[in-house]
């Protein structure tokens, strides 16, 4: 608690001024409209690391977070794959021993109509939300360099591993 004197508190009196009672009304919904996504999530004081910390930890940092996010990746790819890969071959036995019956006909008319589906998408434009996400990326990766860098070469150590 500050220590006060005659009404007034230490830092108003180190101020040198008078505590009129008044205060500004700070809009936040406008302030975080504009503000990019990482300072919403971690604060404002979540410029580019290369503000804050050497090289050596911004490297440091980046790699162990991706060595972490590899690592779980792959085991999470493995047991995805494992998943479908199982569920099509259990699927494929119980057709070949009359279990169930694949009508091949529908399911190569299914498929023409899912690739005509795809190439209507493929002419479309990218919406402009995904534009500006994306370039919120490519600017929080120029400004972060090292730490991407990092996270990158550890993702790839993680994958392996």
């Amino acid at each position: 608690m500050a220590a006060t004197s005659q009404g007034k508190s230490w830092s108003t009196r180190a101020r040198g001024g008078n505590f009129d009672g008044k205060f500004e009304a700070l809009d936040l919904a406008e302030l975080t409209k504009k503000q990019p996504w990482w300072r919403k999530l971690f604060g404002q004081e979540s410029g580019p690391s290369a503000e804050k910390y050497s090289v050596a930890t911004q490297l440091l940092i980046g790699g162990v977070t991706g060595w972490c996010t590899g690592f779980i990746f792959q085991k999470v790819g493995k047991l995805a794959a494992t998943a479908v890969g199982g569920g099509f071959f259990i699927l494929q036995l119980a057709n070949h021993t009359g279990y169930i019956k694949v009508d091949w006909q529908r399911v190569e008319k299914d498929m023409k109509k899912a690739k005509e589906q795809l190439k209507i998408r493929k002419n479309n434009q990218i919406p402009t939300e995904v534009k500006s996400k994306a370039e919120e990326v490519v600017s929080f990766v120029k400004k972060n360099v090292l730490v991407t860098g990092g996270f990158f070469g550890g993702f790839l150590l993680g994958m392996a591993s």
